[in-house]
């Protein structure tokens, strides 16, 4: 199965491939329907789902 530290690593690459599909989806969307607002409802979700991402794994790394 693995280690603690092969499991946490086997989830932060599992993580980061999400962030890539979930920002090439936005950016697809955003370069079809180049608006403004819609820019804005991109980054703001991009940021927030990098927010968690991080705010995730330092709690991990902490614990």
């Amino acid at each position: 199965m693995g280690t603690e530290t092969e499991k946490t690593m086997r989830n932060m690459i599992l993580a980061i491939v999400a962030y890539a599909i979930l920002t090439g989806f936005l950016a697809i969307l955003f370069f079809t329907v180049p608006r403004a607002d819609l820019g804005a409802v991109i980054a703001l979700t991009l940021g927030l789902a990098g927010y968690d991402f991080i705010r995730n794994f330092r709690e991990k790394n902490n614990n």
